[in-house]
């Protein structure tokens, strides 16, 4: 099949690559549609690599993604033939000891789409578990079901903060995930979300939707909003979502006292952790790898419209510009929040 393939580092390709794989008996084979570009598939075309991730054979990229079911495997009940649907690019050992606890997503041996060795899904077909397909309601359009994946991310981090009704947040970072997280903590029940961040285009982004406060900080301390916001007690919770480590210079003087703070970004090298300050406050520390039994939840959220995600599709490119909009997700223009890659041009 044709499909964007990452040949090695800043070289790609949209070239014919053999992706023959039989639909098994729990399986669907889906008609892709839209698939989003995610940071993660931009560092591997830059850098060639991701800690101990490294392409070193050709890779098809993409894991964001949504589609039409083509075909059902015998055992599959829940979806069939027409059905539109997203994907959950991850799939566990349904054996493992990580997945009966629930925690698939730190399952050492799971597989995901464009992760190396594993093929993403930027090409015009897939074949997936039935298990981690997911019918699409009416009211949600391609577009919003392949941005799914990444919404997911900040209803793992808003999960993990437990956040209780009325909760004051902060997060650093509004870049799309930290958008995603501010949007999940909304959702979640957060009467207010502080967002943090250097670029005023993306600040501006942000802003447009109720409930949140941006902050540029290069013009305002971080920390004399968040106390003029909180009347000097602190944030409930704080999202550190930007992997920046200059973000934890002072970390700890944001959350009150009993606060939570959740790690979501990933900074590349390891960060000063000012332990005394944590455990003065008795902040709980939780961290964010993908996301675990969350896809469904957050379908159910965009569908309500809790939820909107159409104002972060900053553009979409047809399929046979794959490389024109990597190159264009590589220079991180400040107005992009997400671009997409239309594979399917017959539906809308």
């Amino acid at each position: 099949m044709r499909a964007l393939v990452l040949e090695r580092q800043r070289e790609l390709s949209l070239r014919d690559i053999d992706l023959t794989q039989d639909v098994g008996p729990d399986d669907v084979k889906i008609k892709v549609h839209t698939v989003g570009i995610c940071g993660s598939d931009v560092h591997y075309y830059t850098h060639g690599r991701i800690g101990p991730f490294i392409v070193d054979e050709p890779m098809v990229l993409g894991h964001e993604a949504s589609g039409t079911v083509v075909e059902v495997g015998a055992n599959v009940t829940g979806l069939k033939v027409g059905d539109r649907v997203c994907m959950e690019p991850g799939i566990p050992d349904m054996n493992s000891r990580a997945t009966k606890l629930g925690l698939y997503n730190v399952d050492p041996s799971v597989t995901f789409w464009a992760t190396p060795p594993i093929h993403g899904c930027l090409t015009p077909y897939v074949v997936h578990p039935a298990a981690f397909t997911f019918k699409l309601p009416d009211n949600v359009s391609f577009a919003e079901a392949a941005m799914v994946e990444p919404f997911a991310v900040g209803l793992q981090a808003a999960s993990k903060a437990r956040i209780a009704p009325g909760d004051l947040a902060v997060v650093i970072g509004a870049g799309p995930i930290g958008i995603m997280v501010t949007l999940a903590a909304l959702a979640g029940g957060c009467s207010r979300v502080i967002i943090a961040d250097l670029q005023p285009a993306k600040l501006a982004i942000a802003a447009q939707y109720p409930g949140i406060i941006s902050v540029d900080i290069a013009k305002q301390k971080l920390a004399d909003v968040v106390a003029a916001e909180s009347d000097g007690w602190g944030a409930d919770v704080v999202f550190e979502a930007s992997g920046s480590p200059k973000a934890f210079d002072g970390i700890f003087a944001l959350p009150r006292p009993g606060g939570c703070l959740v790690l979501v970004g990933m900074p590349v090298e390891p960060v000063a952790f000012d332990v005394v300050s944590a455990a003065a406050k008795e902040i709980r520390i939780e961290t964010v790898f993908r996301y675990a039994n969350v896809y469904d939840r957050a379908i159910a959220m965009i569908a309500s419209g809790k939820v909107n995600l159409k104002p972060l599709v900053s553009e979409t490119f047809p399929f046979e510009e794959s490389i024109a909009a990597f190159e264009r997700a590589a220079e991180g223009l400040p107005n992009d929040v997400k671009l997409q890659i239309r594979v399917d041009d017959e539906v809308a």
